[in-house]
């Protein structure tokens, strides 16, 4: 992999040197309602230039205590679903296979499930924690197995049963419920009282951890940059509290961020705060 004139701010390390890997999938073919995430990573590197490489939270700095290689975007074929996750999954087998951990930008949802791909067949005991405000569990969206709606479907069967725990979904169909309420998946609707607990118990399984964070999980007066906005979410404080908690108790071995709709959010503030989360999860991988 080369390297990238545009990266995400203080995220210059060689591949080889690199503890993780960004990479980005502008991609949002399947979009149900509002699109435009394809425009997420790149807007995110160029905003991250607004920031500080330093972290008041956590005390580090980009540039001096992480190692970050930023590979840049995966250039990907519009409406050719298992294609381009074909191309993710080959590139995060490739960070997989040097021992570095894949952290990809989104991009729609749907480009989970590749790197996700990649990182069970290294991991076959692999455990994922979700953010969201839509439980992603339908089977087909319009006769389409392959959409951003059925994402953790589709991870689902790759794992199997409790293998999955979502946090903050408030937002899905009575066939997704029904799934979590039959114990496919466990699910915290709105909040996430017990994810403490989930903690606790997957550190003690010492199980690797794939964490995916869909942005709007976060509540829209934070963060409107989103193609399709659900009240009664989180603060950006709560999700960086989860976060550093997984990350620092939990053998994390694949990230993801995604459905930033730049676009959507004239003042800047969404990709902002995208830019401003993602160095506090840089800083605690």
């Amino acid at each position: 992999m080369q390297a990238q004139t545009n990266q995400f701010i203080g995220c210059d390390r060689s591949f080889e040197e690199a503890k993780v890997v960004l990479f980005g999938a502008p991609y949002d073919s399947t979009t149900s309602f509002r699109p435009g995430t394809r425009f997420g990573p790149n807007a995110m590197r160029m905003e991250s230039f607004g920031i500080e490489t330093y972290s008041m939270l956590m005390d580090k700095d980009l540039l001096d205590d992480t190692e970050v290689f930023d590979s840049g975007d995966i250039e990907l074929p519009f409406g050719r679903q298992e294609e381009m996750l074909a191309m993710l999954e080959a590139r995060a087998a490739e960070i997989v296979a040097a021992g570095k951990i894949p952290f990809l930008l989104g991009g729609e949802h749907l480009v989970t499930l590749g790197p996700v791909r990649a990182v069970a067949k290294k991991h076959p005991d692999l455990h994922i924690i979700h953010f969201d405000a839509h439980a992603d569990l339908r089977e087909d969206y319009l006769g389409n197995p392959l959409s951003h709606a059925c994402v953790l479907r589709r991870c689902h069967d790759l794992l199997g049963d409790g293998r999955i725990f979502q946090f903050g979904i408030r937002s899905g169909t009575r066939d997704e419920r029904q799934f979590m309420k039959d114990g496919h998946v466990t699910t915290e609707l709105f909040n996430d009282t017990t994810l403490a607990a989930v903690v606790e118990q997957l550190a003690a399984w010492k199980v690797p951890v794939y964490l995916t964070i869909d942005m709007d999980v976060l509540d829209p007066s934070e963060f409107p940059g989103t193609g399709t906005q659900e009240a009664g979410g989180f603060s950006y404080l709560q999700l960086v509290r989860d976060m550093r908690l997984i990350c620092e108790k939990l053998n994390v071995v694949g990230v993801d961020n995604v459905e930033l709709n730049p676009g959507l959010d004239a003042t800047g503030r969404s990709t902002a705060l995208a830019c401003k989360f993602l160095r506090e999860e840089l800083l605690c991988l």
